[in-house]
C-alpha cells in the first residue's frame, strides 16, 4: 500500500482551516472522488452529504459540493445528521458516493471529511489512495461542459428519514414504554434524532447536549465525558443513560445508578445474547486490537471467538 498523504485510519482529519482540513483540500477531494465515482458520462451520478454542528463545516461543505458539481455530480445535502445516517441514506437514495463532514469525538476546533461507497460502507485503501493520487492534479482538469454541471439540493426531511429507518431496526413486538432514558448527544449530530426516536418508540427521554452552538461539540458532554450522562441519570432517576459522540456513530451506556458500561461489556452481553438466540454469525465477535483481554476471555468461556482488527470501524 502507497504512502497517505491525506487519508487516515477514518478518512481525512485535522484542525479546521489548517492542512489538510481546508477549504482548498475539501474542494480537491470533491473534484478527485466525483471525477473517480462518474463512471458513466450518459447517466446522471448522485453524492449525498451530511455533517455534524461543528462551525467549520459551513465551509467545507460548500467547498465540498463545489468541486463534485463542477465534475458533472448531483448533490444532496442533509444537514447535521449521523454518521450511520448517512451511510443507510447513500443506500437508501441509491447514490454513487456519501460523504460525513466530522471529526466524530473530537473537539470544535478539528473536522474531517469520511468517505461512503454506493453500498454504505466506508470506500477501501485502494480507492482511497486512487482518490489520493488525483488530489494534487490542475483545479481545471476533466472538468464538466457548463450543460453538465452538477445540480444541488438540500433534502429538508433526511433526519426523520433516518429516524424511521432507526426504528425499523427495533422489533415490532418490544417497546420502551414505562423506562426514563437520558441520552446526551454531545452536542453535534444526532441532538434532534437521538431522542425523537427514543420518544416515538415509547421512552419518556431527558435529553442533554441537544443545544449546539458550533464550538460546543464533545465540550463536556457525550461519550468521551460520561460523568454528563451520568448525573441526568442519576438527577432524573433514569432506567438507562446513552452517550454519544459528536458523529452518533459511538455509543457509552451507563446503567441505574450511572455507573459506566463500557464498549467491550456491551459487545459481550450482545454476542452472548445472539449467541444464545442463534444469531450470532460465526461463532464470534469482531473488535480492534484495542479490546480488553478480558471480552476475549469472557467470550471463550461460552465457546464464542473474538477476531481483532486495526482500528478503524471499516476494518472491522
Amino acid at each position: 500500500m502507497g504512502e497517505r498523504k491525506y487519508f487516515g485510519t477514518d478518512g481525512i482529519r485535522g484542525r479546521a482551516n489548517t492542512h489538510p482540513m481546508t477549504a482548498e483540500v475539501a474542494l480537491r477531494v470533491g473534484l478527485a472522488a466525483g471525477r473517480l465515482f462518474r463512471t458513466d458520462d450518459d447517466r446522471r451520478h448522485l453524492v449525498v452529504i451530511g455533517k455534524d454542528t461543528r462551525l467549520s463545516g459551513y465551509m467545507i461543505e460548500p467547498a465540498l459540493v463545489a468541486g463534485l458539481a463542477s465534475v458533472g455530480m448531483d448533490v444532496r445535502t442533509f444537514g447535521p445528521l449521523p454518521t450511520p445516517g448517512v451511510a443507510m441514506m447513500t443506500r437508501s437514495m441509491r447514490a454513487d458516493l456519501g460523504i460525513m463532514i466530522s471529526a466524530s469525538h473530537n473537539d470544535y476546533a478539528d473536522n474531517g471529511i469520511k468517505l461512503f461507497g454506493p453500498d454504505g460502507y466506508k470506500l477501501s485503501d485502494e480507492i482511497e489512495l486512487k482518490i489520493e493520487a488525483m488530489m494534487d492534479g490542475a483545479l481545471d482538469q476533466d472538468l464538466a461542459p457548463s450543460n453538465k454541471l452538477g445540480r444541488v439540493k438540500r433534502i429538508d426531511d433526511a433526519p426523520p428519514r433516518y429516524i424511521e429507518i432507526a426504528k425499523q431496526a427495533f422489533p415490532k413486538r418490544l417497546s420502551l414504554k414505562g423506562l426514563r432514558i437520558a441520552i446526551d448527544c454531545a452536542n453535534g449530530a444526532g441532538y434532534r434524532v437521538a431522542p425523537t426516536t427514543l420518544y416515538e418508540l415509547g421512552a419518556e427521554v431527558f435529553p442533554v447536549g441537544v443545544e449546539p452552538n458550533g464550538l460546543n461539540i464533545n465540550a463536556e458532554c457525550g461519550s468521551t465525558y460520561p460523568a454528563a450522562v451520568s448525573e441526568a441519570v442519576k438527577r432524573y432517576r433514569c432506567d438507562i443513560g446513552i452517550a454519544l459522540d459528536g458523529d452518533a456513530d459511538r455509543v457509552i451506556i451507563c446503567d441505574e445508578k450511572g455507573h459506566v458500561v463500557d464498549g467491550d461489556q456491551i459487545m459481550a452481553l450482545i454476542g452472548l445474547d445472539w449467541a444464545k438466540r442463534g444469531r450470532l454469525n460465526g461463532n464470534g465477535v469482531v473488535a480492534t486490537v484495542m479490546s480488553n483481554l478480558g471480552l476475549e476471555r469472557r467470550l471463550k468461556a461460552e465457546g464464542l471467538t473474538l477476531e481483532r482488527t486495526k482500528v478503524g470501524d471499516r476494518y472491522v
